[in-house]
């Protein structure tokens, strides 16, 4: 149990840092929210889905 524990607070902190490094950087962060959706989170609290021909590689 204390290793799940551990493991969760290590993704926090690395989200956390994630924010931090966009702020100095003036950029924005890109995550999954819990409904499946994929985000940009910019430093004053805006978020946009990203929709699916963003993700594209084409």
């Amino acid at each position: 149990m204390k290793r799940i524990q551990n493991l969760h607070k290590l993704i926090k902190l690395t989200g956390d840092r994630a924010k931090l490094d966009a702020k100095a950087n003036g950029t924005y962060i890109v995550y999954k929210t819990d409904n499946g959706q994929i985000v940009k989170e910019y430093t004053n609290g805006k978020i946009i889905p990203i929709n699916n021909r963003e993700l594209s590689h084409e």
